[in-house]
């Protein structure tokens, strides 16, 4: 087994070295989720705390770690004689994202079950995490149905093994501490509301510290027992420390004047539910229990906010993480003024928090703001529209300075209709088409390729049933052989490749009509967060077409790509076209079971150059003949209407909607569903 990378030889992250300690403290925080990009030491840190973790008591030859004290009387090893326990180190259990279901809940022998009715159990990651940590690495690209395994489990503190009747139930308590880099996608609510904390890393930009992380990286990969042994009294203090605040915990008093400040706090952020106040009074506990305080301070209040609190409050997923601390100041003075109490003011900027090391606790949770609004360098004006239309109208581009645009503000979201790639993929789980999946409704029946996931009870039933007499069956049990298994054959829904093209040319460039041109293609990206979509964005303007976002799990990033899109110049459709079509070639060479849809989103316009219609509609017949799913988002406004966008989706072999249309509460339209490719033609 390798030396793992000692915890106190972090360099810096205080906020994360502290939100993992307080975990260690008191499990009942609930976890913590460690937000940054890549390379800032997030698994490293999580693999060292393992060290740290106190051993823990079991059942000898129990394979689900049950305590001696106080045995789960559901084990699936029990029941349990008294005898004294063994002590061993708390498991730290990685989950991989590729892993099954099996792999995690663990596996029935159905065979065994169907004839001998044995509950034949082989434990999963779950059963291994019991008391322990369970930890994900990329726990945003986890597959929906094991985050809705994990969500049951961190719920209930159980496991439940299910397979046509036969079910195995066992005790699942961890510690569940997940990373992420939130560039490659956010996490369903339900499963961020799940962690107790979060914390943001990133890289230090001191170039002395940064020296240091490189020296004592390098340091550690020549000799990494040597290192260790470096730093043994390092971690053997801390391992102390943290067992001192264990025992201290349960002194700890939580005074009603806090517990007032904790619900003032929760209600002035407006979190949902109940667990962030829950949350923050056991975080505030062991931050006491850390400092040797046998009382919760308000700075203790303030720093337990600033851990649980920044990702509750994301409304969408274009929301960013964080808290206004001059607002939790405030609502923390008024809470103490109310109640009249003289333990400490609400967070002293001159004396934080201790971290693990001495140093400054730190904020927590709040990343540098993106500043969205600025304008890109201007670039020539539209003139694909006469000179002399009006200022204002939807054939004006921004005509005042001569240049393009500046970004507009989008409109507010809608919930959209459902657009959807016809046939039936064979993709990724996801919301938005029709796939042959591992969940879903049973269509059928085969024999299983490989090991056996998810029996066909009656096909079982009916393949054995010939056989009964030759195989001598004498008693009620069924006489089943390994052929006559057979595998439920599942169709569910998966996720797509949404690439958007978008049209930011002069035609586009009225102000209103711009809004609601954002406003439709935010919507849409909402529409593919919640199907669990991959997404892409190609802009056209001006003299050609770029990818502004290349295809990512990242919604929000092509929602932030899309606030600070200018307007402006001729309208170049067949190169965005085209650059679509690049695009999508190489995303089907690395991920060819993930099935496009193309969203056009453009009034269907073309300019510059020879023949640019012409040349839009070879460029959208080039789509048909590779079979794409598409789209085009009709965005033409005013009494006279072109219907070139109509015209677009013809050579696309697609479908053409409104932006009235799109929406899913409009009249018009009611049945809106994307042509497959071909068909049309």
């Amino acid at each position: 087994m390798s030396t793992p990378y000692p915890f106190t030889a972090i360099v810096g992250q205080d906020d994360l070295r502290l939100g993992l300690l307080l975990n260690a403290v008191s499990p009942a925080v609930g976890g913590v989720l460690v937000r940054g990009e890549k390379g800032t030491a997030k698994s490293t840190a999580v693999r060292a705390l393992a060290a740290l973790v106190p051993e823990v008591s079991v059942v000898p030859g129990c394979r689900f770690s049950c305590d001696p004290v106080s045995p789960d009387p559901a084990c699936p090893d029990g029941p349990h004689a008294e005898a004294a326990g063994v002590s061993r180190a708390a498991r730290t259990v990685e989950l991989p994202v590729g892993a099954s279901e099996d792999r995690l809940v663990g596996a029935l022998d159905i065979e065994r079950a169907l004839s001998e009715g044995v509950k034949a159990f082989e434990p999963g990651l779950l059963a291994d995490a019991h008391r322990g940590i369970l930890y994900v690495d990329e726990v945003n690209l986890l597959h929906d149905h094991l985050v809705d395994l994990l969500l049951d489990a961190a719920a209930m503190g159980a496991s439940y093994v299910e397979r046509e009747g036969v079910s195995v139930r066992h005790a699942a308590r961890f510690l569940l501490v997940g990373t992420m880099n939130p560039e490659e996608g956010e996490l369903r609510p339900q499963l961020l509301d799940r962690f107790g904390l979060t914390v943001e890393v990133a890289a230090s930009r001191d170039t002395d510290e940064r020296v240091e992380v490189v020296r004592r990286r390098l340091a550690y990969d020549d000799d990494p027992e040597g290192f260790a042994a470096r730093w043994a009294g390092e971690e053997s203090a801390l391992r102390e420390r943290i067992a001192a605040a264990r025992a201290l915990l349960p002194r700890v008093v939580l005074g009603d004047g806090v517990l007032r400040q904790i619900a003032a706090t929760c209600a002035a952020f407006e979190v949902d539910g109940m667990r962030a106040d829950i949350v923050m009074a056991r975080t505030a506990t062991a931050l006491a229990a850390w400092a040797g305080r046998e009382e919760v301070s308000a700075d203790d209040v303030r720093q337990a906010a600033l851990l649980a609190l920044p990702h509750r409050r994301r409304r969408n997923p274009f929301d960013a993480p964080g808290l206004d601390e001059d607002k939790l100041d405030q609502t923390l003075d008024e809470a103490a003024g109310d109640e009249g109490q003289g333990n400490g003011g609400p967070g002293d900027d001159d004396d934080p928090d201790p971290g693990p090391d001495g140093g400054g606790g730190g904020g927590g949770g709040v990343p540098p703001q993106a500043d969205g609004d600025r304008p890109p360098p201007g670039t020539s004006a539209g003139d694909d529209t006469p000179s002399g239309a009006p200022e204002g109208s939807p054939d004006a581009p921004g005509r005042t300075t001569g240049a393009e645009q500046q970004p507009v503000a989008s409109a507010e979201p809608f919930r959209t209709k459902m657009l959807s790639v016809p046939g039936l993929g064979e993709g990724a789980a996801g919301r938005r088409s029709r796939a042959r999946t591992e969940h879903g409704r049973t269509t059928g029946a085969r024999r299983p390729q490989g090991s056996l996931t998810k029996l066909h009870l009656v096909a079982t039933v009916r393949a054995a049933a010939p056989h009964q007499r030759a195989r001598g069956r004498s008693g009620r049990g069924l006489v089943v052989r390994r052929d006559d298994l057979r595998q439920a054959t599942r169709e569910g829904r998966e996720g797509n490749l949404v690439l958007f093209v978008v049209d930011a040319s002069g035609s586009m460039a009225a102000r209103q009509r711009m809004s609601a041109v954002k406003g439709a293609v935010l919507s849409l990206l909402l529409d593919a967060y919640q199907r669990r979509d991959k997404v892409g964005l190609v802009i056209f303007r001006g003299k050609e077409a770029e990818v502004a976002l290349p295809p990512t799990s990242s919604v929000d990033a092509a929602a932030s790509r899309l606030e600070s899109l200018p307007t402006g110049g001729r309208t170049p459709l067949a190169a965005g076209l085209l650059k679509a079509h690049d695009v999508l070639r190489v995303e089907r060479l690395r991920d060819p079971s993930r099935r496009p849809l193309l969203v056009v989103v453009t009034d269907g316009r073309a300019t510059g150059g020879p023949e640019p219609v012409a040349l839009a509609g070879r460029a959208g017949r080039l789509h048909r003949s590779e079979g794409t799913a598409s789209v085009v988002v009709d965005c033409e406004s005013g009494y006279v209407r072109l219907g070139l966008a109509g015209e677009l989706a013809r050579e696309l072999g697609g479908t053409a909607v409104t932006l009235d249309e799109l929406r899913a509460d409009s009249i018009a339209g009611l049945v809106r569903d994307v042509t497959a490719a071909g068909r049309a033609a």
